[in-house]
Formats: C-alpha cells, structure tokens, sequence
C-alpha cells in the first residue's frame, strides 16, 4: 500500500508515463507548454463534472483550469517548487485557479483556460495581489468580474490524495472555496468600459476570443487555438 504523506510523493509512488512527463516538465514554462496542449476539459455535459489528480490527468490526457492547477503543483514539486496556487473569485461564481511560484523574487503562474487571457504569466510581478491584478481586464466578460484572490499552500491538505488519486479530488476545491480571499477593488466605469468592449468584440468575431488587452507582454506562450492575427482584433477602448 502506497505511503500517504502531505509532503511529494516518491518517485516509486509514480507510474513509468508521469516519471517520464515529470522528467521532461522541469520548468514553469515547460509544463504551461505542456498544458496548452491538452484539450481543454469542458466537464458536463454530457458527462458529469470531474477534479482529476495529476494521475487522471496523465490517464485522460485533458485538464480543466483546476484540474491543470494540480498537475501543475505535482510536476514542479518533484523540482523544488511548493505546492501553491492561486485562486481568483468572480462576482458570477465562474472562478478560476492556477498554480504559482517565485523565481528570482518575482512572481509568475502556469494556468489553463478557455480564455487566451487567463492562462499563465511570466515571473514578473512583485507580489501575488499584483499577479492577481494582471488578471482583472481578461476576466471581465459578460458576466465576470474579479473580487478577491488568495494563496493557498496545497500541502495544508495533510495526507488527503490530492497528487495521485485514482478518483475525484473535491476536497481540494473545498479548501479553496472556503480559504478567506483578500478583496480587490475595481473602478465600476473601468470595468463597464471593459464589458462594453467585450461585447462589441463578440459582436464583431462571435467565434474568438479577445487578445488586445493590456500587460500582454507579461503572458505565457499561449495554446495553439488563440494564435490568430492580433491585427485584426479592434483597439481597447480604454
């Protein structure tokens, strides 16, 4: 029977295939690489929702924004990297998470979405609240808008499974929604400047996503599927 532990598991704990995609992950940038790749996990329907571990999702080879938060947080401990994300709640309850780390004392994260803006950043914010910040103008939508970010250390989960189990790992989303999260406030005009443009976006191109956002130099390589012509997306209006 495999040791539980809240520290990393043994490389004996591992199967051959995450050996081999933990060895090849040794960077941030590698695995956001690597979870740009993956198709993106829209959960139900038809099926039912999931929160795999690392180990579903090496199995199932598809990972959602937490699901990838995870994987993420298993990959760089085995390289010397806590376990921490961070979470990001929404005014419309469509929250998102991903995993940060520090490198030279600047913040970055690796992350996967639906949305070209609310993957990872490069390691170049002083703190989480400014990490957490880059993120306001992408995530505002038609209903999205952010009200507070918190870290959390994944390790205070104890000895509760939450790296390799063969099953759902829902403790670990209740840790989170129930981690006290420090406020963020938004200037109300920004943010309606922000939703109005958005829609006139989508007016314009239903089918994609908008890119034109400020702090893009700060961004992690991004999936193949958002690699459009920035060109053609119209100017912010802010």
């Amino acid at each position: 029977m495999r040791r539980r532990s809240a520290e990393a598991p043994p490389r004996s704990a591992l199967t051959a295939a995450e050996r081999r995609v933990i060895d090849r992950l040794r960077t941030p940038a590698a695995v956001q690489r690597f979870l740009n790749a993956l198709p993106y996990n829209t959960e139900p329907p038809p099926g039912r929702a999931t929160l795999r571990s690392f180990r579903g999702v090496i199995r199932h080879h598809t990972a959602h924004c937490l699901e990838a938060a995870l994987a993420a947080a298993v990959v760089l401990e085995q390289h010397g990297y806590p376990p921490l994300v961070l979470s990001l709640e929404s005014v419309d309850e469509l929250d998102h998470v991903m995993f940060v780390y520090r490198a030279r004392g600047r913040w970055g994260s690796v992350a996967r979405s639906r949305d070209p803006g609310l993957h990872g950043r490069r390691p170049l914010f002083v703190s989480p609240r400014a990490l957490a910040l880059s993120y306001v103008d992408p995530y505002v939508d038609f209903t999205g808008r952010i009200t507070g970010y918190a870290v959390v250390d994944l390790r205070r989960l104890g000895t509760y499974d939450w790296r390799l189990a063969e099953g759902n790992v829902w403790k670990a989303e209740r840790l989170l929604l129930e981690e006290p999260h420090r406020r963020i406030v938004t200037s109300d005009t920004r943010i309606e400047r922000l939703r109005a443009w958005y829609r006139a976006f989508k007016v314009r191109f239903p089918d994609r996503k908008p890119l034109a956002y400020r702090g893009r130099h700060t961004w992690s390589e991004l999936p193949r599927e958002f690699h459009v012509n920035p060109g053609r997306s119209p100017a912010a209006a802010w």
